[in-house]
């Protein structure tokens, strides 16, 4: 079984799709951090740096399973011919994780997708060409109206590869902000910065909140330096005032952190 974190009546599932190098050396990902903050780093997540001391990711999706259904937070790399497989450890292994989980394609009946980078959508749909189909059957996809807008700019290539499929059956669904789900015990909330349509995803049971962060926090140092700047952010002011907002939440006592990039999965604060 993959890890997983029981908040109230929700199971926050962690699913692994791979684990490789970042493409460019952290230093250049992170152009404004001091020799210090990257000791404070590699001491809080060491398995983020490889024997070689490149930036080790890993890629991960998240499944919050209640019994009002399953929601699958982002779609990893995907498959060999995915849209990640320039760069990303492809083929992922999403569908074994699902398995593990007791999770089949056909139970997800919701997917948020925090954006449009190719390691976050690579499940989403498969095939390509003419035999590209949405690889969840029976879900509705997820995505701020501000990304689609963006699309062009953050990676052509996904119009055709993720949301013309989507749109053909009928399984894209644009959002204008935050969104309340299933009541309201799931969230997904606008964080731009990253993108220009980031969003990410809360579950919430009384004093407990489970944040799954999408790229909004892809390195332990931007969890101990929310300020410092990503190089891979579209608006690096905006990201880091996400940021903030989402780590200095006081409507609980306990914030629970669920990470796609970082060693370990889960983190509470």
């Amino acid at each position: 079984m993959p890890p997983s974190l029981q908040v109230g009546p929700y199971t926050v599932i962690a699913l692994a799709d791979g684990t490789g190098p970042f493409f460019s050396p952290r230093a250049e990902a992170f152009p404004g951090a001091t020799t210090e903050q990257w000791a404070a780093a590699d001491q809080f997540d060491p398995g983020a740096l490889d024997a070689d001391g490149r930036w080790r990711l890993q890629f991960r999706a998240f499944a919050i399973r209640s019994d009002q259904g399953v929601t699958l937070v982002d779609a990893g790399i995907g498959p060999a011919d995915s849209p990640a497989a320039s760069w990303a450890p492809v083929p992922g292994a999403l569908p074994a994780s699902l398995a593990a989980a007791g999770i089949e394609p056909s139970d997800v009946d919701t997917v948020v997708l925090t954006h449009l980078h190719t390691d976050h959508v690579g499940w989403a749909v498969v095939g390509g060409g003419d035999q590209s189909r949405p690889f969840f059957p029976n879900a509705g996809y997820l995505l701020q109206q501000a990304e689609l807008d963006a699309i062009e700019e953050i990676n052509p290539q996904l119009r055709s590869a993720v949301i013309d499929p989507l749109r053909k059956t009928n399984q894209l669904r644009l959002l204008d902000g935050d969104t309340p789900l299933r009541g309201g015990g799931e969230r997904v909330v606008a964080t731009p910065g990253h993108t220009p349509g980031h969003q990410s995803m809360l579950v919430t049971s009384g004093r407990e909140l489970v944040a799954v962060t999408g790229d909004l926090l892809v390195h332990a140092i931007q969890l101990l330096h929310p300020e410092l700047a990503y190089a891979h952010e579209m608006d690096p002011e905006q990201a880091r005032a996400s940021r903030e907002q989402l780590l200095h939440h006081r409507a609980t006592s306990t914030l629970h952190l669920a990470t796609p990039h970082l060693t370990e999965p889960f983190l509470t604060r």
